[in-house]
């Protein structure tokens, strides 16, 4: 708060025309597109390679999952620095080093033999490539426009849903077929080689010129943000959890390894259209109503895997539920971003929130693990998880639907 009682007021910038030349800034919606579909592709499959690892390393659940946790530790903690260097620099350079570091992490993980090794070469590489093509090019796209930006982030986006929906199913046949090593060195190459492409056409949005970043401790003291914080770590404490354990899930209820991994493609589908859906819908009917309703139904949709048991229709229905809702979840974040805090510096503003996410991504796969270790039942987890999807979920609502952009 200010001296004079008020919150501090971030600085703004005079939005850009849509797609200010009319194809370049399409050309980054693509560009970003094609990059969240690698990168979440490869993050994302990880699931279908929890029971082969775990069983070469011979660890639990809980230690297994804790690579992922580590990836969308740094995925989200990083993306504060990486979102403040694309603001300095644009996103070429950032998305250069995000390719080095996908191609080395993927390539490092093929060839360890100790679990912590891959803490180190899976959860630090994949989660500092991610970190550097994720948020530095959402938020360029944000600086390319602004009566259309939800629909443009919703498609630019979409990247994450159909590498969710492609991934999983691609690394189930490549595992049977050659073995998760190998599996991880053909994504190496053909990750690499993608990204490098993007980074070619990258170009650094004229809002973001010379803008200035908001500093993180005057931010944090921004009720609104310090809300979006709080619903955000919550919220990444249960959501990561369906992206590590639901294949598995199903795989202990007899579903075939092929038929389980397809649970997180229907969330990957659902997350598309929750992303083009949503995204179109916030530019007509507000984006915080919106993130709100997409928030309450994603936290809602985990009571639908808490009651599935051994359905095989009731985990599709959850897949899609929570796809959908996720979608339009994060399609939705850059928007109320740039509505609440301005062009000025929103890298690193989307950057700092996300940090919630990946703290909440760090701990809540690893604690679920230990709990089905300990228990040997999912429930516990599950019931956990909905409760504190709950918790976002009213914390989002108390900043209430019609908010205003801080200090204006």
């Amino acid at each position: 708060m200010t001296a004079s009682g008020t919150e501090p007021s971030p600085p703004t910038v005079a939005p850009p025309p849509d797609g200010i030349d009319g194809t370049v800034g399409w050309l980054m919606v693509v560009a970003t597109l094609v990059a969240t579909f690698v990168i979440f592709g490869v993050a994302y499959s990880f699931g279908t390679f929890v029971s082969a690892m775990a069983e070469e390393f011979d660890a639990g659940n809980g230690a297994t999952a804790f690579m992922f946790g580590l990836t969308i530790f740094f995925l989200f903690s990083l993306s504060v620095v990486t979102g403040r260097w694309a603001d300095r620099v644009g996103p070429r350079p950032v998305v250069i080093v995000g390719a080095a570091t996908l191609g080395a992490g993927l390539l490092a993980t093929s060839w360890v033999h100790h679990l912590w090794l891959g803490y180190v070469t899976y959860g630090l590489g994949i989660g500092v490539a991610v970190a550097c093509c994720y948020v530095p090019m959402v938020s360029q796209v944000s600086g390319w426009f602004d009566r259309r930006r939800a629909i443009a982030l919703g498609v630019a986006v979409s990247g994450i849903g159909l590498g969710t929906l492609i991934g999983p199913p691609v690394a189930a046949q490549l595992i049977d077929a050659m073995g998760w090593r190998a599996t991880y060195r053909l994504f190496a190459a053909i990750g690499t080689v993608t990204l490098l492409a993007v980074a070619v056409v990258c170009r650094r949005a004229p809002a973001a010129t010379g803008a200035a970043a908001l500093p993180l401790r005057r931010l944090f003291a921004i009720a609104t943000f310090r809300r979006l914080y709080g619903a955000g770590l919550l919220m990444g404490l249960s959501l990561f959890v369906p992206f590590v354990f639901l294949v598995p899930y199903a795989k202990d209820r007899g579903i075939a390894a092929g038929t389980a991994a397809w649970l997180v493609s229907l969330l990957g589908v659902g997350s598309v259209g929750g992303r083009l859906v949503l995204g179109t819908l916030g530019s007509r009917l507000g984006v915080m109503r919106l993130y709100q309703v997409a928030c309450t139904v994603m936290g809602g949709s985990f009571l639908i895997w808490l009651i599935a048991g051994s359905s095989l229709l009731l985990m599709g229905t959850f897949a899609v539920v929570l796809g959908v809702s996720y979608g339009g979840y994060v399609a939705l974040s850059p928007a109320v971003c740039a509505h609440l805090f301005g062009l000025s510096g929103l890298g690193a503003v989307i950057g700092a929130l996300y940090t919630s996410s990946g703290i909440g991504g760090l701990v809540g796969p690893y604690l679920a693990g230990r709990v089905i270790d300990i228990t040997g039942s999912y429930a516990i987890a599950i019931g956990v998880a909905l409760a504190l999807a709950s918790g976002a979920t009213a914390l989002l609502w108390s900043i209430g639907s019609g908010a205003e952009p801080a200090g204006r």
